[in-house]
């Protein structure tokens, strides 16, 4: 999706509409349009009238999300200029367990110098704690 014209950064774009599902009946009918509103409900946006599922993933996205009400609006969060592609970092959470194939199933196109390789959002590594040393002074 591109702007058809210039959008100031703030501006709400677009809302993200669909049917409101639990996860009970997703897993009847796996669509790749699902947006997480809350911890028990979501939206399966392949609905017809819902344009803004055709934004793409980025990892250096110009939109971003907000959910109000169980509600998901898509703002700018810079200056976009007519004719710019549309992004916001899909922040897709690893499935469990992990396909082996994750790297390709999940795989980010977007190009840009920041780029993960992947839509999915890797859990940052907990480093374990040293020991400090202390100085001594003699």
């Amino acid at each position: 999706m591109f702007a058809g014209q210039d959008i100031p950064r703030g501006a709400c774009i677009i809302e993200y509409t669909g049917r409101p599902a639990t996860p009970k009946q997703i897993r009847e009918n796996t669509g790749k349009y699902l947006f997480w509103t809350s911890a028990k409900t979501m939206i399966d946006g392949y609905i017809p009238a819902n344009r803004a599922r055709f934004i793409n993933h980025s990892c250096a996205p110009n939109c971003e999300i907000d959910i109000k009400n169980r509600r998901i609006y898509i703002f700018a969060n810079r200056a976009i200029k007519a004719g710019e592609e549309l992004t916001y970092d899909y922040n897709m959470e690893a499935p469990s367990p992990l396909p082996r194939d994750w790297r390709r199933r999940y795989a980010c196109r977007c190009g840009t110098p920041r780029c993960r390789g992947t839509i999915v959002v890797r859990p940052r590594r907990r480093r374990p704690r040293t020991a400090t040393k202390r100085r001594t002074t003699r």
